[in-house]
């Protein structure tokens, strides 16, 4: 039977190296927190209000950029609708003399 050498240490170094990374992770995600709780001490209600507050601004803001970039405040279809109808119209009226109103007579 052949002993493999190198199966046994891999077998040994691989899990003693993963659970050293894990370690390492595990305390630089306590220190971030550590560092996330000394920051937020001195906030009270009103500093948290005023943060969701200007947040909620920011994020309207963003939104309308991201709208006018992508050209959602570009004119309605309908309105181009209107805008092609009138200019038909247009040629129309001047051809019959001018301009008429549709009124209807209510009433006796």
């Amino acid at each position: 039977m052949i002993y493999n050498w190198t199966m046994d240490h891999f077998m040994l170094y691989a899990p003693l190296f993963i659970a050293t990374i894990a370690l390492i992770l595990c305390l630089f995600a306590c220190v971030r927190v550590g560092h996330f709780i000394n920051a937020s001490k001195g906030l009270d209600w009103d500093a948290v209000a005023n943060i969701t507050g200007d947040l909620a601004t920011t994020k309207k803001t963003i939104q309308t950029l991201n709208n006018r970039l992508n050209g959602m405040h570009s004119p309605k279809l309908a309105d181009q609708e209107l805008m092609m109808q009138l200019m038909q119209r247009q040629p129309n009226q001047q051809m019959n003399g001018g301009i008429t109103h549709n009124t209807k007579n209510i009433g006796g």
